[in-house]
């Protein structure tokens, strides 16, 4: 995160003797990324961290790889792929390669289980419903279309207000997901000419320490493998932090979206980068100006990158047979572009109401089995003319 964020009691000094009214020492954690040379938080436990009472493997099973799926273009409706599960098991994974793994998750269960994704940072889009993202931070509050951006090695449990219809995209990614360096300035903070600031931007509020001893289970993912520790004392037991590393909500309509004379790249509808692909989003705005613009985008291959397109909301103005939680897959080396009759439609618009997270990949993606169980099989013919 750019900037830095102080709750609860902490010592005047980072590693220094900082005692409870009873004399004992809180437990100071250092919780940093790129070892000790990037940003980092400290964290004041009332018991060590480090307490568990056992270690056991977990067999948790999200998608199987499609060894011999074709290099084309894609459509699925992840709907499809929905089976029982929290906000961790129901997880379908749908693509990845060894920088970003994409999974869709109808969550129907509620679990008191912790969670804590040891090997990447999670980006978890809540399509549907609303609820609490609680961490050793604080409480988070989430909202419909809400952006989670969680850092690895954050313990933290994922409740919702009701299950009725609870549906998430979740981005894992092996490196660090970061706001774009082209929209802060020297000093980190965000420039007048970023789509978003630091207003739009709400961090969890740190709650009373929860100081219970006990056996807490902790699932833990460590890439595709999974273990359940149990812990002595509740892991929410922080008696304040400071630092710039912290789960953090950032919500799809605070989003202000460029407009040119002309079609702007997908590029200009950036929102977060990590290492090797970038997410992006489309949100409802005004359509180009030039008196001959053609608003839907033009033919293009993707000589570099795959691209990922999950449908939220709204009039999906460059494809027919599209509904709010589909998906698309435009690999490298194949070219896409509207479907008939949409680039004809699109001219004379004035403004789109559309709603998409995507996501570019500069490395191949492979496919999973839930894929094969949820695509279209005439995807490849529909652009065909009648």
């Amino acid at each position: 995160m750019p900037f830095y964020v102080k709750q609860g009691q902490i010592p005047s000094k980072r590693h220094i003797a900082f005692k409870k009214p009873n004399g004992e020492l809180y437990r100071e954690e250092l919780f940093s990324t790129h070892g000790f040379s990037n940003i980092y938080s400290n964290k004041y436990h009332h018991n060590m961290p480090t307490k568990a009472l056992e270690v056991s493997p977990l067999s948790v099973e999200h998608g199987q790889p499609w060894e011999d799926s074709l290099i084309q273009n894609y459509k699925l409706d992840s709907r499809k792929a929905d089976r029982a599960g929290n906000f961790c098991s129901a997880r379908n994974k749908l693509f990845f390669n060894n920088d970003v793994a994409i999974y869709t998750a109808r969550v129907s269960e509620d679990t008191d289980c912790f969670y804590r994704n040891a090997y990447a940072d999670e980006v978890i889009f809540v399509h549907e419903g609303s609820g609490k993202l609680y961490s050793e931070y604080g409480v988070l509050e989430v909202s419909r279309w809400d952006y989670l951006v969680i850092p690895r090695g954050t313990t933290y449990q994922l409740k919702f207000d009701s299950l009725d219809n609870v549906r998430l995209l979740v981005i894992e990614a092996f490196s660090m997901v970061e706001i774009p360096k082209h929209f802060r300035n020297e000093y980190g903070q965000l420039l007048e000419s970023a789509p978003y600031c630091e207003r739009d931007i709400r961090v969890p509020q740190l709650q009373e320490a929860i100081v219970e001893k006990g056996s807490f289970p902790l699932i833990s993912k460590f890439g595709d493998r999974y273990q359940q520790l149990l812990l002595q004392w509740h892991p929410f037991d922080l008696v304040g932090w400071d630092g710039c590393v912290y789960p953090w909500a950032f919500n799809i309509q605070e989003y202000a979206p460029k407009v040119g004379k002309i079609h702007l790249p997908p590029s200009e509808h950036l929102l977060f980068t990590a290492h090797n692909f970038v997410i992006c989003n489309f949100v409802p705005r005004l359509y180009d100006f030039h008196p001959q613009a053609i608003p839907a985008p033009y033919y293009h291959s993707n000589i570099d990158s795959d691209e990922v397109l999950y449908y939220v909301d709204g009039d999906f103005m460059s494809r027919k047979g599209i509904e709010a939680g589909y998906l698309t897959l435009h690999q490298k080396g194949v070219p896409h572009g509207p479907q008939p009759g949409k680039t004809e439609a699109s001219i004379g618009k004035k403004e789109t109401y559309e709603y998409a997270v995507m996501v570019d990949t500069f490395a191949p993606l492979k496919l999973t089995n839930k894929v094969q169980q949820t695509m279209s099989d005439d995807y490849n013919r529909s652009w065909l003319e009648d």
